[in-house]
């Protein structure tokens, strides 16, 4: 059974860093276009960062030069690392899997809070 489980939410201060993992199983990340998404309280589905199945990282203007999507190929695990967090920040984050047309596979997802 494909999975995605992602791990490394939690409480981080405004300007602090957090790094999100995105472990898979059952399927080979580095052949699928990897997304992350998230959602803000009350609100509907960002999206965030993706790894095509070329490498190639592409990002939200809301997130560009803050937050660098990774994918460690020997673990098949992905990773979005986030820097000077904002409040806005704050939402439940989800791995995705797809591809170039959209995305078929999701994770429960991680809660990040930024709050002082």
């Amino acid at each position: 059974e494909d999975q995605l489980v992602e791990s490394g939410g939690g409480l981080v201060q405004p300007g602090g860093s957090l790094e999100l993992s995105c472990a898979a199983s059952g399927f080979t990340v580095s052949t699928y276009w990897m997304y992350w998404v998230r959602q803000a309280p009350g609100k509907g589905l960002e999206w965030v960062s993706t790894i095509s199945s070329a490498g190639i990282a592409y990002y939200s203007d809301s997130v560009k030069g803050r937050f660098t999507a990774s994918e460690d190929n020997a673990e098949n695990t992905v990773y979005l690392q986030m820097n000077s967090l904002k409040p806005v920040d704050t939402a439940v984050y989800y791995c995705v899997r797809g591809d170039y047309y959209g995305m078929d596979s999701w994770g429960k997802g991680t809660l990040i809070t930024i709050s002082s």
